[in-house]
């Protein structure tokens, strides 16, 4: 797993209210060392439980919130 460093984690941060998805989709694909990959695909290699996981794929807007929050503060997962 790569650390996202400060650039990655303002662009995350400034394109999240617009697209939290999207925002997401490129901060997982470098952390998770998977340029390219689709949101669905990144959620289900990282190591999230499959209640978390759902959550994710199922766009809940806690879950989103708390991952954006897990990745600015810890930079990797």
């Amino acid at each position: 797993m790569t650390r996202l460093n400060k650039f990655d984690v303002e662009a995350m941060l400034n394109g999240y209210d617009a697209n939290p998805v999207a925002a997401l989709t490129s901060a997982l694909a470098k952390v998770l060392d998977r340029p390219g990959a689709d949101w669905g695909s990144l959620v289900a290699a990282a190591p999230f439980d499959d209640s978390r996981r759902a959550l994710l794929l199922a766009g809940d807007q806690a879950a989103l919130d708390r991952l954006v929050a897990d990745l600015n503060e810890l930079r990797t997962l």
